[in-house]
């Protein structure tokens, strides 16, 4: 299960916080109301150099939450990356192309992710945490603005 909040960012600041910086690459062969069947192919890159240190692809499988809650089922395996760019070929509609920063939410042990969009959504950023369990607490760093969890416009799905 998942269980996952997402933010409109508002400054930079992460960016001096973050440990860990990915380039993403991701499209949906399904993208149904009950669910999506997701392809991402996802370099790592070192936060201070942008050099290109390990690279790992997934098919990833995901249900819809229930209204009024956070949670859903969420299903992945990684595969190869030649059968990912495969499969790439068989998206539906725009292939989301972001920058993904990973920045520890000390207070709690969790760990915030925040993605950079490219291409035709260039500008948005959102910061996504996931949660062990659905009325689980986070304090809001200074880059977090307002909630959009529920808002479908800012699901990568959608986009």
């Amino acid at each position: 299960m998942e269980i996952e909040r997402k933010y409109l960012v508002t400054n930079d600041s992460y960016r001096q916080m973050a440990i860990a910086r990915y380039h993403i690459r991701q499209g949906y062969i399904s993208r149904e109301k009950t669910g999506t069947v997701r392809i991402r192919i996802c370099l790592e890159e070192d936060v201070l150099t942008g050099e290109i240190i390990n690279s790992q692809a997934y098919i990833t499988i995901k249900g819809r939450p229930a209204i009024g809650h956070f949670a859903r089922y969420e299903w992945e395996k990684s595969i190869d990356s030649n059968d990912a760019e495969e499969l790439m070929l068989l998206c539906q509609g725009t292939i989301i192309d972001k920058t993904r920063w990973i920045v520890p939410a000390v207070e709690s042990g969790l760990k915030w992710e925040i993605d950079e969009f490219h291409d035709k959504h260039e500008g948005l950023q959102l910061a996504e945490i996931e949660l062990e369990f659905e009325e689980q607490v986070v304090e809001l760093p200074s880059f977090v603005g307002k909630e959009v969890t529920d808002d479908p416009q800012y699901y990568n799905a959608n986009m």
